[in-house]
Parts: structure tokens; sequence; C-alpha cells
């Protein structure tokens, strides 16, 4: 049973950043977007949206710990090539049950269900707001927010802000918008943006090290 960790902010708020540490650890990165990282060097690994893809690269990726970055993207892609091709009625609700569908099976099927426990895999999704002020991952439809509930799938939520001198990671809840993690994983309620070390702390939790993995004590 692999473990999902969700990872959610706005634009610049420092989420693709978190990364910077990651190089030449025991990391993969699927990169949603075809965007160039925010930081000097290369994380072994593939880009693509299309979630057949997303499937074998989490099944055949040789590092413990890997990163689906701007995953969000994989739900919005689907979306924009397929919506204007349907009509009305079933075939409008066929397609969002078909985006809800794939990525549930994304995370339950793949992540949870196939992958060895060492494994972490790191969603990173773009926040989103809603009427009543919470904060949460940002998807389309209504289907995986209030039928899944992607953040209920993961134990540790983390969201991604910056303070204005600096970006951080928030590791419980402030009341309106969703971030969590099991007591005792995280020292403080807000930690160094740094995904390495997020990694690091997770993997001691539950001991699973990955010594290809161990932190410099350099903190963001």
């Amino acid at each position: 049973m692999g473990i999902p960790v969700l990872i959610i902010g706005k634009s610049g708020s420092g989420k693709s950043a978190s990364m910077k540490h990651c190089v030449g650890k025991g990391f993969n990165l699927i990169r949603v977007l075809n965007k160039p990282l925010p930081f000097r060097g290369k994380i072994d690994g593939w880009v693509f949206d299309d979630y057949q893809m997303v499937r074998k690269a989490l099944r055949a990726a040789p590092e413990k710990s890997i990163v689906i970055d701007d995953a969000g993207y994989l739900i919005t892609n689907f979306f924009m090539r397929n919506h204007s091709t349907k009509g009305k009625g079933n075939d409008v609700f066929g397609l969002y049950n078909q985006m809800g569908d794939d990525f549930w099976n994304m995370i339950q099927n793949v992540v949870i269900g196939e992958l060895p426990a060492d494994k972490i895999v790191y969603i990173i999704m773009h926040e989103d707001t809603d009427d009543y002020g919470n904060v949460r991952a940002k998807t389309i439809g209504k289907l995986l927010d209030e039928k899944v509930c992607i953040e209920g799938m993961c134990t540790v939520v983390l969201r991604c802000v910056n303070n204005l001198t600096e970006h951080k990671f928030i590791t419980q809840s402030d009341g309106s918008a969703i971030s969590k993690s099991p007591e005792g994983m995280f020292e403080d309620l807000e930690i160094p943006n740094d995904l390495l070390y997020v990694d690091n702390k997770i993997r001691e939790y539950y001991e699973i090290q990955n010594p290809k993995n161990k932190e410099s004590e350099e903190k963001v």
C-alpha cells in the first residue's frame, strides 16, 4: 500500500519550488505540464498528461518517492479536450463521471492499491476557495469534491503558502483551509518549504527510511 500525500497551494506559492532539494535524491517526477522547473538541476522522470501513461509511470518508477506536479491538469486537460465534443444530458454527465473516475482510480487503485508500502506519491495541485471560504484542492465538477473528497484519501495534506518573506508548508488546518498530518509527524504548524524535509519526516514516522534519500539538514 503506497502513501499518497496531497500538496495544495496558489500559483506562485512555492509548490514546485519545494522540490529543489530533491535533485540527486531518491525522487522521480511526473510533470503533467511541460514547463521548466523553478530551480537548477533535474529530477529524472516523464512528461505527459495521459492517465494511462501516469499509471504506468507510477508502477515502473525506480525511486521510492514520486511527485506528480500540476496533477490537477490531468482533470483540466481531459475536460478541455472533450467538453466541446459532448452534447447535452447523459453525454455531459458521462464526461464528468469519467473525470472523477480516472482521478479516483489513479489514487485508490494505483497509489494505494498497487504500490509497495515504502513508496510515497506527492500529488501537487492548485487550491480553490468555495463560496463559504473553505480552501481545498481545485477540481472540475462536483463528483471529486462532494462524492470522493480527494483530501479524505490522503492522511497527509500540506498547504503551501507565501507569507511575503518566505514560503512555508502548513501541516494542520487553520479552520478554513484543509491541512492535516498525524500527531507527532511534524513538530510545528509551519515547516520549511522543502519536500525532501517532508519526505524524510514521513519516512521517519512510518519507519520506511530510504537510504538514498538522507537529508543534509539544510533547510530552506
